[in-house]
Parts: C-alpha cells; sequence; structure tokens
C-alpha cells in the first residue's frame, strides 16, 4: 500500500483540524507565551519493510548494508585457491590499515622498567616505553619463577577490555599470573583512556571525560577528521608492545602470542590480523558477525567501527580468515550481548577457509555457558592454547589464588597517569598536531573553486545531480495552523525514505495570482534541526515568512522532526540522537552530512521547479547546517540566500575542543585532508549568513 493511501486511513477527515492556533499562557515574568503548535504527523506509523518514521533511517541503512553481506557471501565462496586466499589477505590487511589512517611509525622505545614486584611463582616488572614520540604506554610484564621455567620465554600480550582500571583488573592480572605460572611471559597493556592512560585531565589531575568508550569514542570523533580511528592507537601500541619484547634476551622474540576479552578481543582481532608476529592468539567475547551486531546491540565504540569496513566486507570472520593458516582460538559465551549466533557463524566460515589451506584444526573454539566477561574457564582455555601453540606443552591447568596488586603497587608511573609525564603527549595532541599539518597543506594547496567542489562531493560521498533521481511526491490533506493554510506532502526519495513536509503560500500567489514575476518571487527552504514543528504555528516563523510575500517550505530531513530515532543511543546522550545512524553511515563508507546533503539538493531542485524559480533560499539549524552548507557548496546554482544558525563553524573546532557534544552527525572522514567548513563558505561568499543560534 502506498504511503499516501495508509495515510488517509490512519488520520481520516481529522488531520485537517490538527494545529489550531496553539494554546496561550504567560511566561514566569506573567509577559504572554506563544506555545509551540500541536502538528499532526504528515507519515503514518507504519513505513515500508515494518519500519516506523523514527526508525526509517537506520532500516534503510540495514537495508543497504544487506546487499554488502550478499556480495561478502559471494566473495567469500568463491576463494577456494591458496592464490586466491593470500591476494584477499593482503589485500584486506592493505584497506585495513589505510582506513585507519596507517600505522604510527616506529619510534625509538625508550624503554624504562620502573619497579618490580615478587610474587608467590611469578615477578611482575612495571614496564614504561615510547610507541609515539613521548606517547607513553604503560605496562605490567608478568615473568615466570626462571628456575621452574628457565628464559628466553615465550611471550604472550594480554590486551584489557573496557575496564577503567586496565591492567588492574582483576582479570587481567589472574590471567597473566596464570600465564607466568605456567611458562609463559606475559604483558598487560593499558590500551588508551583507561589505567594510567586517559588522555585527557583536568587541572587535579583527574579525569574529565567520564568512562573508557565513551573517551575512546571522543578520541575518534576528532581521529575520524583528520582520518584516523581509535583503533590506530591500540593497534600501534601493541605493536610496539611487541617490539619492546623482541628486545628482551629472556623473551623468545619468535614465539609471541596475544589475547584479549571485549575490547581486549578486538584489540586482539586486529592485531593478530596486522602483525604477522603474532604466532598464537585468541580473542575472547568479541567475534560475532556485523550482521547479527546490527539486528541486535548496534555498532559499538569508536575503535571497533573502521570506515568503510562493511561496503569493502571486512567482517569479523575476516579479522580470523586474515591470519590464516596461524593457530587461532575463539573464545565466547553463550548469553554475550555479542550474539552467539554471529560468533558461531563466523567461526564455520574461518574454520572453512583454514580448512582450504589443509590448516582445520588449527582453528578451534571454545563457549562457556556464561555472560559476556573473561570467565575463568575462556582464561584457562585461551593459556593452554598459548602453550600448546608458544611452549608445545599440553596440560590442564589450574587458576591461582593471586594476591592482587593494588594501584599503588602496580601503577607505573609516579602519580599514576601517563599525562603527568614531563613533556608527555596525548593522543588528542597528536590529532591537534596532524589537523594543523593538513590545515599547512590546505593553505598551500589552493585549488579552483570547481577542483575543491570536485573534492568535496568525492569525500562527503555527494554524487552529482544527474545521479540523483526526482523525488516521488505525495500529496495529503491541507492543514491549517495558525493563519495559514499548509500543504502536507513527503518527498520520497528512493524506496524507502519520506522526507515530510509543510508548503506554504502568501494569500496571493495561493490564490492563483499571475502579477508576480518569477524573479521577484521568493522561495524559502527551512531546515530545522528541532524539526519542522518548530518553525510552524501562530507567530511563528513560516507565518513572518509568508506575511513578508515568501513560500516556505518547512521539511524534516532524515533524522529530525517525525524521523528522530527514539530509543537507546548510541553510547552516550554527548553523541547526538543520530550517533547510531551516523555510525552505520560510517560503516558503509558514507557520512551523513553527504546524505543529507543530497536531500538538501533533491529538495531544492523540486522546490525552485515547482514553485518556478531558479535559486532557493535555505535556512538551517545546529546538526542540518553542515550538510545544507555542503549542498550549496557544490551546487550553488540552486540555492539563493544561506542562513545558517547554531551549527558548526569549523571542523578544527571538533578537533580543538574534545568537550564539545553532539558532533558525530557533523563529521566526514578525512574531510580536514581536503578541506574545512570555513573553504565551503568561501565558496558561496555573499549569501551566507552565519548565526550563534
Amino acid at each position: 500500500m502506498k504511503v499516501g493511501l495508509r495515510l488517509l486511513l490512519v488520520f481520516g477527515i481529522g488531520v485537517g483540524l490538527a494545529g489550531g492556533d496553539g494554546l496561550r499562557g504567560q511566561d514566569a515574568s506573567g509577559k504572554p507565551q506563544v506555545a509551540k503548535a500541536v502538528v499532526a504527523p504528515v507519515l503514518p506509523g507504519s513505513l515500508v519493510g515494518g519500519s516506523t518514521p523514527p526508525t526509517m533511517v537506520r532500516d534503510s541503512l540495514h537495508r543497504e548494508a544487506a546487499g554488502h553481506f550478499e556480495k561478502w557471501r559471494q566473495d567469500y565462496e568463491s576463494r577456494t585457491e591458496p592464490q586466491a586466499i593470500a591476494d584477499y589477505q593482503a589485500g584486506l590487511r592493505a584497506e585495513f590499515i589505510g582506513r585507519i589512517g596507517g600505522l604510527p611509525g616506529p619510534a625509538p622505545l625508550r624503554p624504562q622498567v620502573t619497579g618490580t614486584i615478587q610474587r608467590q611463582g611469578y615477578t611482575v616488572e612495571k614496564v614504561l616505553f615510547e610507541s609515539g614520540p613521548q606517547f607513553y604506554v604503560t605496562a605490567g610484564l608478568f615473568l615466570p619463577d626462571p628456575a621452574k621455567f628457565p628464559p628466553p620465554w615465550p611471550a604472550v600480550v594480554i590486551l584489557c577490555g573496557h575496564a577503567a582500571e586496565g591492567k588492574l583488573q582483576l582479570g587481567y592480572q589472574t590471567g597473566a599470573a596464570l600465564a607466568a605460572a605456567n611458562g609463559l611471559a606475559a604483558m598487560v597493556v593499558d590500551p588508551v583512556g583507561q589505567g594510567e592512560r586517559m588522555q585527557e585531565l583536568g587541572k587535579d589531575g583527574k579525569p574529565t571525560i567520564p568512562g573508557p568508550t565513551t573517551e575512546h569514542t571522543v578520541l575518534g570523533t576528532g581521529a575520524i577528521l583528520v582520518g584516523w580511528n581509535t583503533a590506530r592507537w591500540m593497534i600501534g601500541d601493541a605493536i610496539a608492545a611487541i617490539d619492546y619484547l623482541q628486545t628482551r634476551p629472556d623473551i623468545r622474540g619468535d614465539r609471541i602470542g596475544c589475547m584479549g576479552n571485549s575490547g581486549g578481543g578486538t584489540q586482539t582481532c586486529y592485531l593478530m590480523a596486522l602483525d604477522e608476529r603474532i604466532a598464537a592468539a585468541a580473542p575472547s567475547c568479541y567475534v560475532t558477525s556485523f550482521r547479527r551486531l546490527l539486528e541486535t546491540i548496534g555498532p559499538q565504540d569508536a575503535e571497533q567501527n573502521i570506515f568503510g569496513q562493511i561496503a569493502i566486507g571486512m567482517d569479523h570472520a575476516d579479522y580470523l580468515m586474515m591470519r590464516a593458516p596461524k593457530p587461532t582460538l575463539v573464545n565466547c559465551a553463550t548469553r554475550d550481548f555479542f550474539d552467539i549466533g554471529g560468533t558461531w557463524g563466523a567461526f564455520r566460515d574461518a574454520k572453512r577457509l583454514f580448512q582450504r589451506l589443509d590448516a582445520g584444526r588449527n582453528i578451534e573454539l571454545v563457549e562457556v555457558d556464561a555472560t559476556h566477561g573473561w570467565h575463568p574457564m575462556l582464561r584457562r582455555a585461551s593459556v593452554q592454547f598459548m602453550v600448546q601453540h608458544l611452549a608445545g606443552r599440553i596440560g590442564d591447568f589450574v587458576e591461582p589464588e593471586i594476591v592482587p596488586l593494588t594501584a599503588q603497587e602496580m601503577n607505573v608511573t609516579p602519580e599514576g597517569q601517563v599525562l603527568r609525564l614531563a613533556g608527555a603527549v596525548s593522543a588528542f595532541d597528536q590529532v591537534r598536531q596532524e589537523a594543523s599539518r593538513l590545515a599547512a597543506e590546505r593553505a598551500a594547496a589552493k585549488p579552483s573553486a570547481e577542483m575543491l567542489r570536485q573534492t568535496v562531493r568525492r569525500v562527503a560521498g555527494i554524487r552529482d545531480l544527474a545521479d540523483l533521481a526526482e523525488p516521488v511526491i505525495e500529496r495529503f490533506e491541507a492543514v491549517s495552523i495558525g493563519a495559514l493554510t499548509y500543504e502536507r506532502l513527503a518527498l520520497r526519495i528512493g524506496d524507502d525514505i519520506w522526507l515530510p513536509g509543510l508548503l506554504a503560500r502568501p494569500q496571493a500567489a495561493a490564490a492563483g495570482a499571475k502579477d508576480a514575476k518569477p524573479t521577484d518571487k521568493r522561495v524559502t527552504l527551512l531546515v530545522m534541526d528541532e524539526g519542522k514543528a518548530a518553525v510552524v504555528g501562530a507567530g511563528g516563523e513560516v507565518e513572518r515568512r509568508v506575511a513578508a510575500g515568501e513560500t516556505v517550505l518547512a521539511i524534516d530531513l532524515r533524522g529530525v522532526g517525525e524521523t528522530k530515532p527514539e530509543g537507546q543511543r548510541w553510547y552516550h546522550q554527548r553523541f547526538g540522537a543520530n550517533g547510531g545512524n551516523s555510525v552505520l553511515a560510517y560503516l558503509l563508507g558514507k557520512s551523513l552530512v553527504g546524505i543529507r546533503a543530497e536531500d538538501c539538493i533533491v529538495v531544492a531542485r523540486w522546490l525552485g521547479q515547482s514553485e518556478g524559480v531558479q535559486r532557493v533560499d535555505a535556512v538551517a539549524s545546529h546538526e542540518l547546517t553542515t550538510p545544507l552548507l555542503h549542498a550549496a557548496a557544490v551546487k550553488p546554482e540552486l540555492f539563493g540566500d544561506l542562513e545558517l544558525r547554531g551549527g558548526l563553524a569549523a571542523w578544527a573546532d571538533v578537533v580543538a575542543d574534545p568537550g564539545r557534544e553532539n558532533q558525530v552527525a557533523d563529521l566526514v572522514h578525512a574531510g580536514l585532508v581536503s578541506y574545512d567548513l570555513p573553504d565551503l563558505a568561501e565558496l558561496i561568499r555573499g549569501r551566507l549568513t552565519l548565526r550563534d543560534r
């Protein structure tokens, strides 16, 4: 059933009475105040394929992802010969590295052992090294008893999940002690944003960003703009940890493994896929499939989302297959929030590919009937696997009763945070430095206006006008709101996106007056991030503009107004209601900015044609200012005067101030490599007005 027909059935004849003049009251000072008009929705409650307006954008992106999943399956099934598998592994590794902005170059490690602690059966060394110039990494190195296990020892790098205390967390200490008690050196590394490596501290020396996942994603926000990813630091730190282990005479540099849980499982997957020195790997409570991830909990924090990875075919199973045929153990939990069905599917696909290399016995799976976490059974299975493949021994282990190290004992740095060290550089500092370098390169390049427009189209993913189909217009019964009668309509873009709008004309125009010349006619497009309801009603902006002789279309771009997402926000409210949709687009190699810019272009073209004008004035607020600016910059012939209210002035501001909120929807991957928002403003100089709110 078409949306228009369904709408009439849902709202019937009562729809024309919705809205009225608005309710009047008094504010605290007793002055009259006009309440926001009550505006009935244009769209019905049910759309294509069971979508609702609040799920429309997400579901559309899911459908696009489904097409990539089918392509992934076809490519996988055709990849049967060893040479084809080797080519796939090399190609995907290169794509992976490129999409996180490359790996940090090798830097002098300048390692220090800042203290040693003796425990029953093992020793712990507190290690400080640099994975970049003055970019400090803290780790605890658990060493076996040399009387029982003479060195050199095989070693395993343990990468921490999202525990705020990092290496201090009891599970990681226990896993490292178990490894050391069984003849393996075990190095537990603090990731950025955890343990002693918080990347933003206040004047009091305490973290200013609440929690590891939030800090990782705040860091990832600025990193996206320079073409990086939070994973870049985590991978670089782990590679440097291996570099350090290989410098030690008491470590066997050719027998190094890696294991970790949850976020540490993510890091393990990345490291084992990219670093060929990893002889054995055991990720825990992370591997599933993107199909099941999107169908269940949705995208996770910044380091778990690599730009365009769904589009290029890099699923969770690929992390396993990129390292084939090397020994790999998948650890999982039956009741994990990382879907167990997806885990088994990824394992089966990897197992089949390993078998194509005659190495099916080199990949195993252990499932524990538990919830998410590095369960003791999974720790034991991981250590057993490491001892077997790194030391050549097989046996059953019992976790030792350990005396946990306290923060005072285990802290590597004097004040418990690397940023308190003299001259320390944070990951945020590195992003700022890269942004400054890119700004200098852009200033020196000075591309022509047309060259810049072409670059913006490519980087933001805005298609040429000829490739954007004309929208299908669904028209519904008119409605009276305040002093105006509005046409109710929706522009259908493609098969599953509707942009609902309200169109109002001056009375003479509505009556069909012919005396106004097209060149005199003013047509204005309003795209407000509060939705169209914010500007209609008695005394509202639409009324004022129509009274001044303008024809006005107030329309909801995707993700605002009627289609604003509802329910669980992506991680934290600071990332905005459209954070999740932005990340879905990112995984598909797109940007919500570019998608919405196309919406603006399609709407402006249709509005200009339908109203008989060449150019359409446009106003946007807050997160919609960035897409409208992009649209007008690449297609200036469609737009007249622009007014941007309360939006982001420059991407450089996001990099400079990690505390800014609701910026994910404004991002374009690697945008700052080629341009910043003021460069777009320059392309429409003389027609642009910027307002603080």
